[in-house]
């Protein structure tokens, strides 16, 4: 009787592997993919060099069997699954609708811009830009709100120049 920690050597890859303790006097390959495949092969092989297994569905009972189980079902091979439906539902082709805005006030000084943003809108942006420039971020940040005032429809206020 085998030792409880024995090693086999694989018949495919020739390497020492532990096998499964309910198969140990039987298992010859290791559980590898390709010595797997072989253990397969070699098991079919085993199986159909048998007499009793050679002609194993041939001949005229079976092929008549098989004739009138397709007859019985057509389609059977050709049919599809129906395709899963999607996870996710498709965006719907509407605009979402423009209402206009009358401007509340002109935009604010670079200071007041800044100091009016929550603290983590201006750190986030500081950290895309690379700069803590205040006049950087105040640049993005209205760039920033010019696009999305552009995305949602609405208009910027008229801003007089101050120059």
């Amino acid at each position: 009787m085998p030792r409880a920690n024995s090693k086999c050597k694989c018949l495919h890859c020739n390497q020492l592997f532990e096998p499964d303790y309910r198969n140990r006097g039987r298992q010859v390959f290791c559980d590898k993919p390709d010595c797997r495949r072989a253990s397969t092969q070699a098991s079919q092989r085993r199986w159909l060099a048998k007499p009793e297994n050679r002609d194993y569905f041939r001949g005229p009972q079976n092929a008549d069997r098989v004739r009138a189980w397709r007859q019985a079902h057509p389609g059977y091979a050709r049919s599809q699954r129906p395709a899963t439906p999607p996870l996710q539902e498709t965006c719907s082709a509407q605009a979402p609708p423009v209402e206009q805005v009358a401007p509340t006030r002109p935009l604010a000084p670079l200071q007041d811009l800044c100091q009016a943003q929550e603290p983590l809108l201006v750190g986030l942006i500081s950290s895309f830009i690379d700069s803590a420039l205040q006049e950087d971020i105040a640049g993005h940040l209205r760039r920033l709100i010019a696009r999305g005032r552009e995305i949602l429809g609405q208009h910027a206020p008229e801003v007089p120049d101050s120059s």
